[in-house]
């Protein structure tokens, strides 16, 4: 059995990537065949395969239009924006529809993402599939930048772009700072939105004391970050379910994340980790974690504990198996 992921923007390093090739490793050591294409780079025909694998909707449903021949059977994973967003957009709505009416089956990263999308789209019920992501691990890597000594480190794992709202991390972490001088936080990941990127930057350069932007790193060095940090932020303003924030809990790192969906459905507060809902909810979280070792490391480990049992790499690849298995037959 030979398996065409279609995800977008690869190889770039962002959630999309990181999913298709944990996916890829992962059925390969099922014994499937896979092979990745980008379905936002210049059209060429699909290579052959038995089966194609899409992820993002609206992506997929732009780069199906392109195609000569479209592929049959398909299945298409609902990744974030996706779901939360183009689902919604007045401009958007049709295309995604359209590509999941198409689609043999439908994945969703959980029952809440399957909610979602059964009230706008019921009739889609039959064959919407909800799998957990799996669990991204990292080979033993160093990192060139290490962090000081004596400080407490922040990261926040995101590529640049709006919906991912970063500058809300720096202003609210910048009151902290003033209170907690040995406070430092990192920003790691690609410029997504050059717009977003010139807010982001001028706010890092003012607060160059205590804020780094270390930008894009191969994938493979992110285990270094993780053993550095403290704690791991997301302050997005939607999400699907982001690997980095898995990555995080599954190295045993506490994650203060916003309440959104994808974040809510991984980390239950006060458990596995805290959800805010507004800034003053942040800086109290924030400032606990800075305080209270005890909690700092009980939410470390129940995290740990969550994504070794919720979120097997080995278990996400034998369910899409399972899928392709009974779509082929």
């Amino acid at each position: 059995m030979k398996i065409i992921l279609a995800a977008p923007n690869f190889p770039q390093p962002r959630g999309n990537t990181v999913t298709v090739r944990r996916i890829a490793a992962h059925l390969e050591k099922l014994g499937v065949q896979t092979e990745i294409v980008s379905t936002t780079e210049e059209v060429k025909p699909l290579p052959f395969g038995d089966l194609v694998h899409g992820f993002h909707a609206f992506y997929f449903y732009q780069f199906m239009q392109k195609l000569a021949e479209r592929p049959d059977p398909y299945i298409v994973t609902m990744t974030g924006t996706d779901l939360n967003v183009d689902l919604f957009h007045p401009q958007k709505r049709g295309g995604v529809l359209s590509v999941l009416r198409e689609a043999k089956a439908i994945h969703v990263f959980d029952e809440a993402a399957k909610t979602i999308l059964l009230k706008e789209a019921p009739e889609f019920e039959y064959k919407v599939f909800p799998i957990a992501q799996g669990a991204t691990g990292f080979p033993p890597s160093g990192l060139p930048l290490e962090k000081e000594a004596g400080t407490f480190l922040y990261v926040l794992p995101a590529g640049i772009r709006k919906v991912k709202n970063i500058p809300s991390a720096i202003s609210a972490l910048g009151k902290l700072h003033k209170k907690y001088p040995h406070l430092r936080l990192w920003l790691v990941g690609p410029v997504i939105e050059e717009a977003e990127a010139e807010i982001v930057l001028d706010l890092v350069e003012r607060h160059s004391g205590w804020v780094c932007c270390i930008g894009e790193l191969p994938h493979s060095e992110m285990g270094a970050v993780y053993q550095q940090a403290d704690a791991v932020l997301n302050t997005s303003l939607s999400e699907g379910q982001p690997a980095a924030i898995l990555e995080a809990m599954s190295y045993g790192l506490p994650v203060l994340v916003s309440n959104v969906q994808g974040n809510s459905g991984m980390v239950e507060n006060g458990s596995t980790g805290y959800l805010y809902n507004d800034e003053q909810e942040f800086l109290d979280y924030a400032e606990q974690l800075i305080n209270d070792d005890e909690a700092r490391q009980r939410l470390g480990q129940r995290a740990k504990q969550y994504a070794a049992e919720q979120h097997s790499s080995i278990r996400e690849a034998e369910a899409l198996l399972k899928i392709y298995k009974s779509l082929l037959q």
